[in-house]
């Protein structure tokens, strides 16, 4: 007894550290959750099937940057994709979210001001969705059906708040760490490592290396069959379920 009272801040040092250590390895170096969850609910971060396809998504939050250049890109290529984007960037850009729409690709909901959802209440998490779809239906005609959580950050409420107004929580299973801006090469090694049939991969419309990378990975997925779909043409409508990596699987 006396032995464990002696020792006992150690051990709750010790312990601390470790929490701390787990937190930071969650943590990006944008000082954001990088695909971390606190409660038992998942989204959906890829899709069970044995088809070559996957979707190409992009968060698009700040700045106008590359968006008309990867829209190129992906026409040339073939490729469909899914755009997230805040209400804040649609304002500024209303004319690129409309060009968005009008080459086919798909547009999510990544809220209007770019919040962490783990850290206000559910009444702001729906205002602010729902005032960043209102933008989208204006400028598309299109309400959206589906929702990426700001920086990946989400918890049990989140997912429950998202989900009651019908929307699907998207996350990915293949980062393409674009926003670090380490190369073309480490982004292209990346994401060829990485994807598999039902993946969900991630970029961004506003660093500095993707416009780079991006042409020469449809063209190496495109040589080894893949096809490239919006999230909506990835996974299931219905019945189905998500283990706990957050992999859709249709209920046999």
């Amino acid at each position: 007894m006396d032995f464990i009272k002696k020792h006992k801040k150690v051990f709750l040092s010790v312990a601390l550290l470790l929490i701390a250590s787990i937190l930071i390895a969650a943590i990006s170096s944008k000082g954001t959750f990088a695909v971390f969850s606190q409660g038992k609910k998942m989204p959906i971060y890829c899709v069970e099937t044995e088809e070559k396809k996957v979707a190409i998504t992009f968060d698009t939050t700040w700045g106008e940057s590359n968006t008309m250049e990867l829209l190129d890109i992906l026409d040339k290529y073939d490729a469909k994709a899914t755009f997230f984007v805040i209400g804040l960037w649609a304002d500024d850009f209303p004319d690129i979210l409309k060009e968005i729409d009008k080459r086919g690709h798909e547009i999510g909901n990544h809220t209007n001001k770019h919040p962490n959802m783990t850290t206000i209440s559910k009444e702001r998490m729906l205002k602010d969705t729902e005032i960043a779809d209102a933008k989208i239906l204006n400028l598309t005609g299109k309400n959206t059906t589906l929702f990426r959580f700001p920086e990946g950050a989400y918890n049990d409420l989140a997912i429950e708040t998202v989900e009651s107004t019908g929307r699907k929580c998207i996350q990915w299973d293949v980062d393409s760490i674009d926003w670090k801006a380490q190369g073309t090469d480490i982004e292209y090694e990346r994401v060829m490592k990485k994807t598999k049939p039902g993946s969900i991969i991630l970029f961004h419309t506003d660093v500095k290396y993707t416009p780079q990378s991006l042409p020469k990975i449809l063209e190496s997925l495109s040589s080894q069959g893949y096809k490239f779909v919006t999230v909506s043409e990835l996974m299931y409508k219905d019945n189905y379920d998500i283990n706990n990596e957050g992999k859709q699987i249709k209920r046999k």
